[in-house]
C-alpha cells in the first residue's frame, strides 16, 4: 500500500484523495485552513445565504464519475439539475436568453433575439469546436499530455498562436462576438491571450449543458459536504490546520513534504495549491500569473419583483454578472454581484449597484443587506486563488504544470495544472492523477 499526501482540501483535492484511496492507497490529505472545500462554501449573514464560490458546472459526468469511483453514486448524495438558459444583456438594450444542451434550442433563442439566420451563424462557430473536443479529449483532457503519443491535431491546437478574440473575429454579428469571448472575460483571462481553442467551453455547454444542486440541497456548496463524507468513508486522514511550505526533495525524487512543525514522508505527493507556493516547484513556474478573483458583493433584496435565472450576464465595461443561487428569509430575494474591473476611466472605484442602475437595473431601494468580498480577502480566506493560471499567450502552455512534475514523485492537480480551472476540468485533474497513479 502505497502512501501518498494531499496538498490542499480544495475540490480538487478532495477529488483526488477519494479517487486514491479508493484505488487501495494509504490517503493524508493536510489543507492549511480550518476547513476543507476550498471555494466550495457559503456565506451568512443576517439570514441570508450566498454561495462563496461556483454555482454551476459543465460536463456533469465528471462529478458522476467522481462519485462511482469512489464507491458511492452521485444521485445517493444530491441531485445533478440543468441550471437553465443564461441570460445576457447587451449595451444596445438586446437581451438573450441562451440555454444550453440543444443547438436547436440555442438557434431558435438567439433568432428570436437577434434576428432570423443569425442563429446559424453562432451554431457554424460553435460546430467548428467538435473536432476540437474530439482530438483534445483523448490527448489532455482523459490523459496526461504526451506530445510523443498525441495526436497531429492536439499538436497543431495546442502549438497554434491563434486567439479567442482572433477567432471571435469570424462571427459577423457583433453580439455573438461580445458572446464568443465573454465567458473568457468572467474567466478573468483577456481574450486577446487566450487560444483559440478555449472556445471549447461554448461547445461543452452546448453539447452537455450547465448544471448545478439545487439550492435547497445546498447549492454546489453541497458537493464540500458531501466529499468530506466520502472521505471519511473511504479512510482518508484529514489533517487541518497544517500549512505545507515545501516538498522533501531528495536526489530529485519528492520524497515527501515540509511543515513548519516536521518532515512527513510519503511514496508520492499531489499538489493541488498553487504550486509556486511550494518553492520546489514555484522554480518551474515562475512566469505564470495567477488570475485574480473578482470582485464579489452579495446582495440581500426585498422581492424588487425579479425573476432572474442562475446567471444573468451584463455585458461591457465592467462585466457583471448576477446569481441568484442563494437563499433568503421569506418572501425576499439573496443574489451576488460578481466583477473584475476596479476602476473606470478616470481612475474612480466602480460603483456596481450605480452601474447596473444606469444600464436599468436599479437594485439600490431594495438592498437590506450587503456583504463585500475583495479579490484580496478571498485569496487570504482560501490561501490562493481557486481561478488558476491566467492565459498569457501561447507560452502559457509551457509555463505552467502537467499531471507529472520534473520532480520524481510530485504530481499536480487542480486549477493551477492541466486541464485547466473550473469544476469540471479541476476534476477531470484528479482522474488524471488517480490514472497516473494507478491501484495500491
Amino acid at each position: 500500500m502505497a502512501r501518498i499526501i494531499v496538498v490542499g482540501g480544495g475540490f480538487g483535492g478532495c477529488a483526488s484523495a477519494v479517487r486514491l484511496a479508493k484505488l487501495g492507497h494509504d490517503v493524508t490529505l493536510v489543507e492549511a485552513g480550518d476547513r476543507i472545500g476550498g471555494a466550495l462554501g457559503t456565506v451568512e449573514h443576517e439570514g441570508y445565504l450566498w454561495q462563496s464560490g461556483p454555482t454551476h458546472t459543465l460536463l456533469p459526468a465528471v462529478i458522476r464519475d467522481l462519485y462511482v469511483k469512489s464507491g458511492r453514486k452521485v444521485e445517493r448524495e444530491f441531485d445533478l439539475v440543468p441550471a437553465g438558459p443564461q441570460r445576457h444583456h447587451f449595451s444596445d438594450g438586446t437581451v438573450l436568453d441562451l440555454p444550453g444542451g440543444s443547438r436547436a434550442e440555442q438557434r431558435r433563442a438567439i433568432d428570436e433575439a437577434l434576428g432570423t439566420g443569425v442563429g446559424d451563424q453562432w451554431l457554424t462557430w460553435v460546430g467548428e469546436y467538435a473536432d476540437v473536443w474530439a482530438s483534445m479529449r483523448r490527448d489532455w483532457f482523459e490523459r496526461p499530455y504526451d506530445p510523443r503519443t498525441a495526436s497531429s491535431a492536439t499538436q497543431a491546437l495546442l502549438g497554434s498562436r491563434a486567439s479567442l478574440s482572433g477567432a471571435a473575429r469570424r462571427l459577423h454579428d457583433p453580439h455573438l462576438r461580445e458572446l464568443a469571448v465573454g465567458e473568457s472575460i468572467r474567466e478573468g483571462h483577456r481574450p486577446e491571450r487566450t487560444p483559440a481553442w478555449w472556445g471549447l467551453q461554448h461547445y461543452l455547454r452546448q453539447t452537455f449543458d450547465t448544471w448545478t444542486v439545487p439550492v435547497e440541497q445546498g447549492g454546489m456548496a453541497r458537493l464540500a459536504d458531501s466529499l468530506t463524507q466520502r472521505l471519511a468513508t473511504r479512510g482518508v486522514e484529514v489533517v487541518t490546520g497544517v500549512e505545507v511550505t515545501d516538498l522533501a526533495v531528495q536526489q530529485g525524487t519528492c520524497v515527501g513534504v515540509v511543515t513548519a512543525a516536521a518532515v512527513t514522508l510519503a511514496d508520492a505527493v499531489v499538489v493541488t495549491i498553487d504550486p509556486r507556493r511550494l518553492p520546489h516547484l514555484a522554480r518551474f513556474v515562475r512566469k505564470t500569473k495567477a488570475v485574480t478573483p473578482p470582485n464579489l458583493t452579495h446582495l440581500g433584496l426585498s422581492d424588487p419583483g425579479l425573476a432572474l435565472p442562475i446567471e444573468t450576464v451584463w455585458h461591457g465595461d465592467p462585466q457583471i454578472v448576477i446569481r441568484t443561487a442563494g437563499s433568503a428569509p421569506g418572501g425576499q430575494l439573496a443574489i451576488t454581484l460578481s466583477w473584475r474591473s476596479s476602476t473606470r476611466k478616470g481612475g474612480r472605484p466602480v460603483d456596481v449597484l450605480r452601474t447596473l442602475a444606469d444600464r436599468g437595473l436599479d437594485l439600490q431601494p431594495h438592498v437590506r443587506v450587503r456583504v463585500d468580498r475583495s479579490p484580496q480577502a478571498q485569496v487570504t480566506a482560501w490561501g490562493g486563488s481557486p481561478w488558476g493560471a491566467a492565459w498569457d499567450g501561447p507560452a502559457t502552455l509551457r509555463r505552467r504544470l502537467g499531471t507529472l512534475t520534473p520532480i520524481k514523485g510530485a504530481l499536480c492537480a487542480g486549477a493551477h495544472t492541466t486541464p485547466g480551472a473550473g469544476l469540471h476540468l479541476v476534476g477531470l485533474s484528479a482522474a488524471l492523477v488517480a490514472h497516473v497513479l494507478g491501484p495500491s
